[in-house]
């Protein structure tokens, strides 16, 4: 049962994460830090998204095809007591990211179209135990980002073409929270403030719009996890999470882009993301679980950029333990909300019925 409690929790985070609201693809947990003892994990994702429709009448309702390409997610951590009460973590992931590109020749409203937004994370968590019941943690996360951006098809008119890169950049942030727990029972309810980090991207500006050099500042969300996990029955333990995220901060407005049409580009609403799974012991070396994962609609009209809105998941996952080792391997299957790609706030196109596919793997160790 240790063995499951410890795992049942990151099963949510090690398959499907990567197809949450905005740019959203780690979830930006801190579960290593509640490992026992000395511990190290590895993890890989591979996330297979189809996400596509058709352009408006006005636009002659052409398919866009498939505008979201497949991708991996790789992740480690280290986690070490340095006394009975102190101990901390070093959690390395890619929290952020975006691989969209409407196929040119397909989609007349929004062909040629497209983002590459690429976030590494490093994070180091310090957790103090106050008694057995209640324990506090901060930390330090340190941010690289970079993104290329391209705007193409006749939905944008003028502004067709438009190109930009965002420079490789470093930013600095923080995390805060705390932790009830009841050992007799697998009980832990954890609450974590992960802050904004500001970026200022050396960006270089090109094509319809003309040239240009400038700095851009943009924000990272800040968001809140709560993490939960108890025992119900014997082998048997409920899990979960909920997450929200300020996308409504995250703004992107390179300089001659806002001076020739007024606006940036991108527009994200704030999203919750919940999920909730039942995990149970098998035998001495494997166990099992299952979760569910919801993401409410919002404004079904949304960023070119992001053109999904909402998400109901499924997962499935196998624990197998053996010595000092226990390999966790989940796949999760996603259906994406229908949403409305817009431009100058009116819909271009209709994304219907798409999903996505998200198979993850981790590897940890107890020393």
């Amino acid at each position: 049962m240790k063995k499951l409690v410890t795992t049942a929790l990151g099963i949510a985070i090690s398959a499907g994460a990567a197809t949450a609201g905005g740019i959203d693809r780690s979830g930006q947990s801190i579960s290593a830090i509640y490992e026992k003892g000395t511990y190290a994990e590895l993890s890989f994702g591979y996330i297979s998204p189809s996400v596509s429709g058709n352009d408006v009448a006005l636009f002659g309702g052409n398919a866009s095809g498939n505008t979201a390409a497949d991708y991996t997610q790789l992740g480690a951590a280290y986690k070490q007591d340095l006394s009975d009460k102190l101990s901390f973590a070093i959690v390395i992931d890619q929290p952020f990211g975006a691989d969209i590109s409407y196929p040119v020749g397909k989609s007349i409203a929004l062909g040629g179209t497209y983002a590459k937004v690429d976030a590494t994370a490093v994070t180091g968590v310090l957790r103090y135990k106050l008694s057995d019941r209640f324990s506090v943690h901060v930390g330090a996360r340190a941010d690289r980002a970079s993104a290329v951006v391209g705007l193409g098809g006749a939905a944008y008119g003028a502004v067709s073409g438009y190109q930009v890169n965002l420079d490789d950049n470093t930013g600095y942030g923080y995390l805060i929270g705390a932790a009830y727990e009841i050992p007799d029972i697998a009980l832990r309810v954890a609450l974590t403030y992960n802050s904004s980090i500001e970026h200022d991207f050396k960006t270089v500006e090109s094509g319809s719009l003309g040239p240009g050099t400038s700095t851009t500042k943009v924000k990272t969300p800040q968001s809140i996890n709560l993490e939960f996990q108890s025992g119900v029955a014997a082998d048997t333990l409920v899990f979960g999470s909920i997450r929200w995220v300020k996308w409504s901060e995250f703004k992107v407005d390179p300089a001659v882009l806002v001076g020739a049409t007024g606006s940036g580009l991108v527009d994200i609403d704030n999203t919750t993301t919940y999920t909730l799974g039942v995990g149970r012991k098998l035998n001495d070396t494997w166990a099992g679980s299952a979760l569910i994962s919801y993401e409410k609609k919002g404004d079904p009209l949304v960023s070119p950029l992001a053109p999904t809105a909402g998400r109901f998941g499924v997962g499935l996952a196998a624990i197998y333990s053996k010595n000092n080792m226990k390999i966790t391997t989940g796949v999760q299957y996603v259906w994406l909300g229908d949403a409305k790609p817009r431009t100058a706030g009116t819909a271009r196109a209709n994304f219907n019925d798409n999903n996505a596919l998200a198979i993850g793997v981790k590897v940890g160790f107890n020393f």
